[in-house]
């Protein structure tokens, strides 16, 4: 849950039939949309943050392009 002062308020337009189903599962569960969206934004960025890392992390590491990829696999009889 957040504090209300740490909340900012933002317009989010729902497809019908996705926002009934957050309806739903807000009812179900006993949460908010709120928290529902918040909670799933979160998990978007923190999966984003890791993948920048891993490109960090990847760098240094050579590329190959993939005519090169290809003909390399067909030589190796891969394809």
């Amino acid at each position: 849950m957040h504090k209300m002062e740490d909340s900012k308020r933002a317009t989010v337009y729902f497809d019908a039939a996705v926002h009934q189903a957050l309806r739903l599962k807000a009812a179900a569960t006993d949460r908010s949309i709120s928290d529902m969206v918040n909670d799933a934004v979160k998990i978007a960025l923190a999966e984003d943050a890791e993948d920048l890392a891993s490109f960090d992390q990847r760098k240094s590491e050579r590329s190959v392009s993939f005519e090169t990829l290809v003909r390399d696999l067909r030589k190796r009889g891969r394809i």
